[in-house]
């Protein structure tokens, strides 16, 4: 038998990670606290099945590499210029405050002082992933004080991966701090970053667009894992730099390809699958009873990161030209740590700096401040009102100005549109041509940018896996339009859409016949298939040119919708109906002659033409600027470009088609209805 003991260990870790995060959601909670509660459950310190720490620590690694190539993909300068004045200095100052102070704590317990340089900085960088899910959950992730918030971490992120090119001169015996050694780490990083943005910034978009061009995803998606590990590999082996430096600038020279959103989206089930482990294999590491036993050095270091990390984020906040309540917001979103910190740990810990108890408190502090995290948002109102009771304080503090309200926050009748596809993009466009407000749910940065430069009340966020739609005033709105493709989503989005507002009337877009019927079941009154509604579309056409009569296939589509938008006939109403157009088409059979401009005809009315005795068919309607007449009168007048609707015997038909087509120029143009 084959040795599977890699895919159990696998196996067990993902399903201990996906009954974690379960949890954790239930509680509201961020998904990354229970993938790290499944890790200590499956780590050597609990009873139980013990994973395998180096076999999943080794997997961990590509959570890492892709971690660090996402973050390198979506990095944005501009992003970070736009808030530079407050994001930068803020950052900068925070991160030497929070390292400083946790040097000292550690001081007081005795730690060497490079053990606490490297507990310093990892707790002075806060996670990027339980920022955004908070700002989301919030309704904030696209507001000013959202921006400055991911600004302020876009620094962080930077600074992350200076710090892992300069630990590793920090290995140096004793207390001694080897600059030279940090010198020529630097030169040497210099040079690989420097050989990246200048070679890599022209060699990788070219190889995507030609590897694009190909039109195969398979090997689209195989150069983005080459370029991903083996410039990480690469960095390590040729340039000594970490792994997550050499993926980030894989990141960040894809990002100069105009196929770098594709890039994104591709990866990110690589990404999402591989930092899971990674997660899982950071609580592998926590020791319960070394925490229990050493209670008080937890709870100093989660008190340092949650509350003194917020008052140092709010302090500098206060001191820049930004209303109060970004400070406020900027506070509560730094007030953990998350991935990067494991990372920087982690570091550590391969280098000798830290061993695996001191690692173990990290992780510790890091647990914790993401539990508390949601509360930290919910203070944000709390405290501002607090303050507000002491004028002088709050006019010391809120010198620049209150913050604009969102521009959410005054709709009323308005309709939720989640998504801005396609699909998405006509129904805001038809909204806004008859004057009915509207709110744009999107989960695209770019889209987002694009709707607030046209003035479209926008937020930004994940609507079926965030709390985002507690932010859109569903039980003031006049409908939710839900547009986005992926049919699961939809099915959140409309079960958590029907609690909030019960009443609310809810159009969703079906990706397959099955889910018509289950969206209706979870509340959407109207259920929209579009592939159905193409085929219907196609059987509508074909008949029609086929001779059968507008209204009874009109009448016939309109059966298929009503039963269950089946697209068989499989029903008895349906065979009924459909019994009915085909005796309706062999019944009568309406022709349709174009009347040319010249004709003797023009002028005249149906009684001076009297076409009937004529040629022997009669007129039963006039079609004129794309308006029926049926039965029109003895008086009605014929006009160029008329289309005349005849019955009659097959003889009488060809006769008054010979007739009208006399005159000189004049041309038939014959069809059936």
């Amino acid at each position: 038998m084959h040795d599977v003991e890699l895919l159990v260990n696998i196996g067990v870790a993902l399903c201990a990670a996906f009954v974690g995060g379960f949890l954790a959601r239930l509680f509201k909670l961020p998904t990354i606290v229970g993938y790290l509660l499944a890790g200590v459950a499956i780590g050597p310190f609990t009873p139980g099945f013990v994973g395998d720490v180096d076999a999943i620590g080794q997997l961990a690694e590509l959570g890492v590499i892709f971690l660090m190539f996402g973050v390198g993909v979506h990095f944005s300068f501009r992003d970070l210029w736009q808030v530079r004045d407050i994001a930068v200095p803020g950052a900068l100052g925070q991160m030497l405050i929070a390292t400083l102070l946790g040097v000292g704590l550690t001081q007081l317990w005795g730690w060497p002082l490079t053990s606490g340089l490297v507990l310093g900085l990892a707790i002075s960088i806060a996670s990027t992933v339980v920022l955004l899910r908070g700002l989301m959950d919030v309704g904030l992730l696209n507001t000013r004080h959202g921006q400055v918030a991911v600004g302020w971490l876009v620094l962080e992120d930077l600074a992350t991966v200076l710090i892992l090119v300069a630990l590793p001169a920090l290995t140096a015996a004793g207390e001694r701090v080897d600059w030279p050694g940090i010198g020529w780490t630097l030169l040497k990083a210099g040079l690989f970053v420097g050989l990246m943005l200048v070679v890599g910034g022209r060699l990788v978009p070219w190889l995507l667009l030609r590897i694009a061009r190909t039109r195969s995803r398979e090997l689209f998606i195989l150069v983005i894992l080459a370029v991903a590990l083996g410039t990480a590999l690469g960095s390590a082996a040729l340039f000594g730099v970490s792994l997550a430096l050499g993926a980030f600038l894989a990141g960040v020279v894809v990002s100069e390809s105009p196929l770098s959103h594709q890039v994104g989206a591709d990866v990110l089930p690589f990404r999402e699958a591989f930092a899971v482990l990674f997660f899982v294999s950071v609580g592998m590491l926590v020791n319960p009873a070394y925490l229990l036993a050493n209670a008080g050095q937890v709870l100093a270091l989660t008190a340092l990161i949650v509350v003194g990390k917020s008052l140092i984020a709010a302090f500098l906040g206060f001191l820049f030209p930004h209303p109060a309540r970004t400070a406020l917001v900027v506070a509560a979103g730094l007030s953990q740590i998350g991935e990067f910190s494991f990372i920087v740990g982690q570091a550590g810990l391969a280098l000798g700096l830290l061993n695996s108890d001191q690692y173990s408190l990290i992780l510790a502090g890091a647990l914790l401040s993401i539990t508390v995290n949601p509360l930290m948002f919910r203070l944000i109102g709390p405290v501002e009102g607090f303050l507000k009771r002491f004028p002088a304080v709050w006019r010391r503090l809120d010198h620049h100005g209150p913050a604009p309200a969102p521009v959410e926050a005054g709709l009323a009748g308005h309709v939720v549109v989640v998504g801005w596809g396609r699909v998405g993009h006509h129904i805001v466009d038809v909204l806004e041509y008859v004057n009915i407000p509207r709110l744009v749910v999107e989960t695209d940065a770019t889209r987002v940018e694009t709707l607030r430069q046209k003035g479209v009340p926008t937020l930004f966020g994940d609507a079926a896996n965030s709390e985002i739609l507690e932010h859109a005033h569903l039980d003031r709105a006049r409908a939710l339009v839900v547009t986005v493709p992926d049919e699961a989503s939809t099915a959140l989005i409309v079960s958590a859409a029907r609690a909030a507002a019960p009443a609310l009337p809810i159009v969703a877009r079906a990706a397959t016949e099955s889910g018509v019927k289950h969206l209706n079941e979870l509340g959407a009154q109207d259920v929209i298939h579009p592939e159905l509604e193409g085929g219907l579309a196609i059987v509508r056409h074909t008949l029609l040119r086929l001779g059968l009569p507008l209204r009874e296939v009109q009448k016939y589509a309109d059966i298929v919708r009503r039963e269950h938008y089946d697209i068989a006939v499989n029903t008895e109403v349906e065979h009924r109906v459909l019994q009915q157009l085909l005796n309706a088409a062999q019944g009568i059979e309406v022709t349709w002659v174009r009347l040319p401009d010249g004709h003797p005809l023009v002028g005249q009315t149906l009684a001076q033409a009297n076409l009937r005795f004529r040629t022997g068919a009669s007129v039963v309607a006039i079609l004129r600027d794309g308006r029926l007449m049926p039965n029109p009168k003895s008086g009605t007048s014929f006009q160029a470009d008329d289309r005349i609707g005849l019955i009659g015997d097959e003889e009488h038909i060809q006769a008054a088609e010979r007739w009208l087509t006399e005159a000189p120029g004049a041309s038939a143009d014959l069809g059936s209805a």
